[in-house]
C-alpha cells in the first residue's frame, strides 16, 4: 500500500510525549466505527472535557544564528516563545498519522534565559473537528539551534491546568464549547518569561506516546491576521456593537477594566436581527454567547482559545466597566493566501461574484478545507473535492490536494470504501463522496502532471472501487442496497423530487441513478489515471454504461430517469450522467439538446452545491458558454447572496435556503474556478 511508502522515510520527533498526571492515567477510548455496525462504543468521559493544559520550559542559550522548533499536540496547541505567539496547530490527524509543524524561531530567541510556553487543549467531544473524546492528550516538541538539539519535551517541563477557561455550553453538532474567560485566574500570563511557575507540577511522560506515527504537516500552518472593526458604536449606555465589515473565522479580543468579578457578556453573530441587535442565535443553530470575567486589575485582555465564524459582536457591560474601543481586534485565522489566478471575465456583474468567492477562500480555509466554520467545522470528502481544487487553482499551491487524497485514503482502516469526514471522531458514510475523489484525481493529474503521486495511489484507489463492487453490485454491475447514505443533492429541497428513498441511517434498496452515475464515472476516471501513469485500465466500463442506459434512459424524452421502475425525470438524475457522457452514443445529440432545455427551464431552482460544479464544467467543455454565463448572472444564485448582504459565500443561494444555513460555507465559492484563466484547464470527462 502507498501509505507505507509515504511514511517510511519520515523521521519522528525525538522528544517525549508529555501530558499531566491525570490524563496519563486514562485508558484510550475507541472511536472508529462504521456507521451501520451494531457494536456500541463506550461512553465519552465528560469529566475530562474542555481541558486547557499548559506547559513551560525555561532554558539558557548562547547566541544562535538559526533555530527551528518542531511541535505537535493532541488535540491542539498554541505556542509562545519568550512571551510572543509563534503559531498553532496541528492540522487534525489520527494516531496513525499525527501531523507536526515546524517553525523558524530564530527571531524569538535571545542570548541567556529563554522560555517556551505551550497552551494545549483536549476538547473531549465526538465531532467532525478532531479525533477527540478518545481520552488521549499530549505534547511533543524539539528545539534545534544551529543544527544542535537543545530542548526536547520531557519530564523537566512544568505543567498546570489553565483554570481561566470554563464552558458555557456546546454549540453546533457538538462542535465546540462556548468560553467563559476569567482574567483573575492565576495562570493568566503563563506565556511571559517572568511568570512564576514554581508551584506547577512536573510533566508526565505519556505511557502511550509510542502509539503516534509522526508526519511532517505537508501544508502551511494557519496564520493569524488582525482585523480592525469598521465601526464601534454604543447601542445604549451598556451595549457596544462592533462590526468587522465581513464574516471572518477567529476570535474577538479587547481590553477592559472593572471591579473583580464584573462579567462582560459577549454576543457574536453573522448578521443583525430585525431590531438591530446581533443575531447570536444564528441560522446555523449556533448560539454564540460567551463571557469575560474581569480581575479588577488595571487592564484585562480577553484571550479566546477556540474560534468562531462571525462578523458582529455585541458587548453587554456591567455598570462602571471601562471598555477600550481602540483595543478591539478580530484575530482572523486562515491558511496563508497569495492569489495567483487571473480573472478572465468581462461582464462587470461578475466582479463582485469573483471577489465574494476569492475572499471566502482567503478567510475561510483553515488547516484543511471545511464545509462551514461554525455548525460543523467538517472536513468533507465530497464537497471538499471542489473546494480543495478551487483553493489550489487560486493559489497555485497543490500541497492541500495531496494532503486531501492521503487523509481520506487513510480512512480505509475504518472502511475500504472510505468515510465522509477525515481525521475526526464522528464517523459517517455518504455513498457518492469516494466516487467524486476519482474525478478530482483526474483534474489533479491534468493540472499538475504529477504522475508519480497518482501512480503510487492507484492500488488504494482501485481497492475503493473493488469494495463497492464486491458489496453492492448486482449481476449487471450496477450498485444497489447501499448501507451508506446517498445524498444526491443537499438540502432535499434542491433534489427536484428525486424519486428514491434516500433516508439516512438505513439501507437504500432502490437501484437509483446518481450513485451509479458517480460509480461509472469513477471507473472511467480510474481507467484513465491508470493508463496515463503507465498501467492497465481498471475495468471495462462499456457493460456498465449499457446497463445504466437500459435501466435509466428514457428514449422518448432523451433524458435519464431517477430510479429503476420510476418514470420521474429530475435534474440530479441528468447532471451527473450527462457530465460523464453516459447517454447512448446514438442519441447523444438529442440528449444534449434535451438536457440544455431542462437546465434553462429549471435554472437554479433545483441546483445547489453538488450539481453546479459538474454542470458548469460540462457547459464550458461543450462550448455552451452563453448558457453558462446566463446561469452565473442568475438573480437566484451568487447575485442573490450579494443582494442579501453576503460578504462570504452561503451554504445555499439565500439565507432561507435551508433550516440551518451557514452564511460562511465555501462550497459555492468554488465557482471562482470558472472565472479565472487557470480554471479553464478543469474540463468535463470526455470519452
Amino acid at each position: 500500500m502507498f501509505l507505507t511508502f509515504l511514511l517510511a522515510a519520515l523521521p519522528p520527533l525525538s522528544g517525549t510525549w508529555i501530558t499531566d498526571a491525570e490524563m496519563a492515567r486514562q485508558t484510550p477510548r475507541p472511536y472508529e466505527a462504521r456507521q451501520f455496525q451494531t457494536k456500541k462504543l463506550p461512553p465519552v468521559n465528560k469529566s475530562l472535557q474542555n481541558r486547557h493544559i499548559l506547559f513551560r520550559k525555561a532554558f539558557e542559550l548562547d547566541e544562535v544564528k538559526t533555530a527551528t522548533l518542531r511541535i505537535t499536540a493532541d488535540d491542539y496547541y498554541k505556542l509562545y516563545v519568550n512571551g510572543t505567539f509563534v503559531g498553532m496547530g496541528p492540522a487534525a490527524g489520527t494516531t496513525a498519522c499525527t501531523y507536526y509543524n515546524e517553525f523558524d524561531v530564530t527571531g524569538f530567541l535571545r542570548k541567556g534565559r529563554n522560555v517556551i510556553a505551550v497552551h494545549t487543549f483536549y476538547q473531549g467531544l465526538v465531532n467532525r473537528v478532531w479525533v477527540s473524546g478518545d481520552n488521549r492528550h499530549g505534547l511533543i516538541l524539539d528545539l534545534y539551534a544551529d543544527g544542535r538539539k537543545v530542548i526536547a519535551s520531557d519530564a523537566s517541563f512544568k505543567t498546570a491546568r489553565h483554570t481561566g477557561y470554563s464552558a458555557l455550553g456546546i454549540v453546533g453538532y457538538d462542535t465546540q464549547f462556548m468560553e467563559r474567560y476569567d482574567a483573575a485566574a492565576p495562570e493568566v500570563g503563563f506565556e511571559q518569561p517572568g511568570f512564576d511557575d514554581s508551584g506547577w507540577a512536573a510533566a508526565t511522560p505519556h505511557p502511550l506516546g509510542g502509539d503516534y506515527t509522526l508526519v511532517p504537516q505537508p501544508t502551511p500552518s494557519v496564520i493569524v491576521e488582525p482585523i480592525r472593526p469598521v465601526s464601534v458604536k454604543w447601542r445604549d449606555a451598556r451595549r457596544v456593537q462592533i462590526d468587522f465589515g465581513g464574516i471572518y473565522v477567529g476570535g474577538l479580543t479587547f481590553a477592559a477594566k472593572g471591579t473583580k468579578g464584573d462579567t462582560i457578556q459577549i454576543l457574536c453573530g453573522q448578521e443583525l436581527a430585525d431590531d438591530g441587535s446581533v443575531r447570536h442565535k444564528m441560522r446555523c443553530n449556533c448560539d454564540y454567547v460567551e463571557e469575560f470575567v474581569l480581575s479588577g486589575g488595571a487592564r484585562d485582555v480577553l484571550r479566546p482559545y477556540d474560534y468562531k465564524s462571525f462578523r458582529y459582536a455585541e458587548l453587554v457591560l456591567p455598570p462602571g466597566v471601562e471598555f477600550d474601543r481602540e483595543s478591539v481586534v478580530l484575530e482572523a485565522r486562515h491558511l496563508p493566501f497569495v492569489l495567483k489566478a487571473h480573472p478572465n471575465f468581462t461582464d462587470p456583474r461578475l466582479e463582485p461574484v469573483w471577489r465574494l468567492c476569492v475572499e471566502s477562500f482567503r478567510f475561510g480555509t483553515q488547516e484543511q478545507p471545511m464545509d462551514c466554520m461554525d455548525r460543523e467545522k467538517g472536513y468533507y470528502l465530497g464537497d471538499g473535492c471542489y473546494t480543495t481544487l478551487a483553493w489550489c487553482v487560486l493559489t497555485g499551491d497543490w500541497s492541500l490536494a495531496r494532503k486531501f487524497f492521503d487523509d481520506f485514503l487513510r480512512t480505509k482502516r475504518i472502511d475500504r470504501g472510505l468515510v465522509t469526514c477525515a481525521n475526526c471522531a464522528f464517523i459517517q458514510e455518504i455513498a457518492e463522496y469516494p466516487m467524486m475523489m476519482f474525478l478530482f484525481a483526474k483534474w489533479y493529474l491534468d493540472m499538475t502532471g504529477d504522475a508519480d503521486f497518482i501512480r503510487a495511489r492507484i492500488p488504494a484507489f482501485a481497492d475503493v472501487l473493488d469494495s463497492y463492487r464486491e458489496r453492492y453490485a448486482r449481476a449487471d454491475g450496477l450498485l444497489q442496497n447501499l448501507d451508506k447514505w446517498c445524498v444526491v443533492e443537499w438540502p432535499k429541497n434542491y433534489q427536484d423530487g428525486y424519486d428514491a428513498d434516500l433516508r439516512d441511517w438505513r439501507v437504500c434498496t432502490d437501484l437509483h441513478n446518481a450513485i451509479n452515475a458517480w460509480y461509472i464515472g469513477a471507473v472511467l476516471c480510474l481507467n484513465e489515471l491508470s493508463v496515463r501513469t503507465g498501467g492497465k485500465p481498471y475495468a471495462d466500463a462499456a457493460p456498465l454504461k449499457e446497463a445504466f442506459c437500459k435501466v435509466f434512459y428514457d428514449h422518448e424524452h432523451h433524458l435519464f430517469r431517477d430510479r429503476e421502475g420510476s418514470s420521474h425525470i429530475s435534474m440530479p438524475a441528468n447532471v451527473f450522467a450527462t457530465f460523464f457522457r453516459l447517454a447512448p452514443e446514438s442519441d447523444a445529440a438529442a440528449h444534449h439538446a434535451a438536457f440544455l432545455k431542462m437546465v434553462r427551464e429549471k435554472n437554479f431552482s433545483t441546483i445547489n452545491m453538488f450539481q453546479y460544479f459538474p454542470l458548469f464544467t460540462y457547459l464550458r467543455t461543450t462550448g455552451e458558454t452563453e448558457l453558462l454565463h446566463e446561469l452565473f448572472v442568475s438573480p437566484e444564485a451568487w447575485l442573490r447572496i450579494l443582494r442579501e448582504g453576503g460578504t462570504r459565500s452561503f451554504e445555499g443561494w439565500g439565507k432561507d435556503a435551508k433550516w440551518n444555513t451557514s452564511l460562511f460555507h465555501i462550497t459555492t465559492a468554488a465557482a471562482c474556478v470558472f472565472l479565472c484563466e487557470e480554471g479553464t484547464r478543469v474540463q468535463a470527462y470526455t470519452p
